[in-house]
């Protein structure tokens, strides 16, 4: 423990860090996420919910407010695997690439990010999306193949085996390479817009969490397609429906049309902005509680 600053931390550092940020960040955003996926998983010619808020309301109706947090478990800690990935990821790439200022160029600073991306997608993003969807999916469904997350778990690891918790791997890695590369190089330059370049603030939760939840909005709308893809690769019937990723999203296209691979962009965006917002500005605070050059 200690007050050191932030560069002189270890990547043991900024992986406990970063889980602790995942952490608290997922227990305040999941219930726009099982929204959001409730929408994306819904028949366009059939659909049971009008928008997120009818999907909200309903969901409390018949399963009471916990219902918004079906299937959460995994994604609630997958969130401290997934923000440890993504920030040793990124701070690693990110310190091998700076120049002998400590600077990082754009296009570096995207690089960095992508890393970061791909390091939460195979390591926590595809399996716990995997388990979020399919839980979510089953209570859509009403099939009651299973009791909770841990029984999910279970069930597909002895039938389909660890394969079955990497549906979806490819449009996961692409999403979440896309949403690294564009969140933190935007993240950074709107706090420089918001705080002038005043180094005093550069730790200031407002700034950093204002900046966070821009950056988090605009890399939604960057990748929608990749997570309607995805969270079709990962529901129940998957394998029945679609023989890959680009024949799944063909079918998208073909039968539900272009625009519905912007479905549950409001609830995603909310979930997301706030997701980012939150964790740019937990993180920092933690790296003056927790430090040390591991």
């Amino acid at each position: 423990m200690g007050l050191k600053k932030n560069e002189n931390d270890g990547p043991i550092c900024t992986f406990v860090k970063g889980g602790l940020t995942g952490f608290i960040e997922a227990i305040i955003c999941y219930p726009t996420e099982f929204v959001k996926t409730q929408l994306q998983l819904q028949s366009k010619s059939n659909p049971e919910y009008s928008g997120m808020l009818d999907c909200a309301r309903k969901t409390v109706a018949q399963h009471g407010p916990q219902g918004l947090y079906r299937g959460a478990l995994p994604l609630i800690l997958g969130s401290s695997g997934k923000q440890a990935a993504r920030w040793t990821g990124y701070e690693t790439a990110a310190n091998a690439m700076k120049d002998d200022q400590g600077k990082l160029t754009i296009p570096k600073r995207m690089l960095a990010g992508a890393c970061g991306g791909v390091s939460e997608a195979i390591l926590a993003v595809t399996p716990i999306e995997t388990l979020k969807t399919r839980v979510t999916d089953d209570v859509r469904r009403g099939t009651k193949n299973y009791t909770g997350s841990f029984d999910a778990v279970v069930k597909i690891l002895k039938s389909e085996g660890p394969a079955g918790l990497y549906m979806g791997l490819v449009p996961t890695i692409a999403k979440q390479a896309t949403n690294q590369a564009v969140r933190f190089p935007v993240q950074f330059y709107a706090k420089q817009f918001l705080t002038g370049g005043d180094k005093s603030l550069e730790t200031n939760p407002i700034y950093n969490g204002l900046a966070g939840a821009f950056a988090g909005a605009v890399s939604v709308l960057a990748t929608m397609p990749q997570d309607t893809v995805k969270t079709r690769m990962q529901g129940e019937e998957a394998k029945k429906l679609y023989k890959s990723t680009t024949d799944c999203a063909m079918q998208i296209l073909k039968k539900e049309g272009p625009m519905f691979f912007y479905s549950g962009t409001w609830p995603r965006m909310i979930r997301v902005s706030l997701d980012v917002g939150i964790t740019f500005a937990i993180f920092p605070i933690l790296g003056k509680i927790i430090s040390f050059p591991y």
